[in-house]
């Protein structure tokens, strides 16, 4: 995905840094890391008081094959309804930045 996508995607949240890492992406805002891209797909960041939220909206963890074992990380895809929707990605982004905030 190229970065003037990433761009319209947060736009509802305001201003993103974008920063090339491990072969994707990470999408920063006010400095605090709440998305990656990876592969072309967003990944957006949640924790244990967000993750249900992205569940119940039929988002998938992103889970990686580490040392012969899956490694569940903190990143979710992007609601389906989201996709399409500036409003709705705006309120997923914000519960992402959320999440990053109470990550430090």
């Amino acid at each position: 995905m190229d970065n003037d996508a990433i761009h319209d995607m947060f736009e509802g949240l305001g201003t993103v840094t974008i920063k090339r890492m491990f072969g994707g992406k990470g999408i920063y805002h006010q400095g605090q890391i709440l998305a990656l891209e990876v592969d072309g797909e967003i990944l957006l960041k949640a924790d244990e008081d967000s993750a249900g939220t992205f569940e119940e909206a039929d988002s998938t963890q992103w889970v990686y094959t580490g040392k012969n074992k899956p490694v569940k990380m903190p990143y979710w895809s992007v609601p389906n309804e989201a996709l399409d929707d500036p409003d709705e990605m705006k309120k997923w982004v914000q519960l992402a930045f959320e999440a990053a905030l109470r990550a430090k």
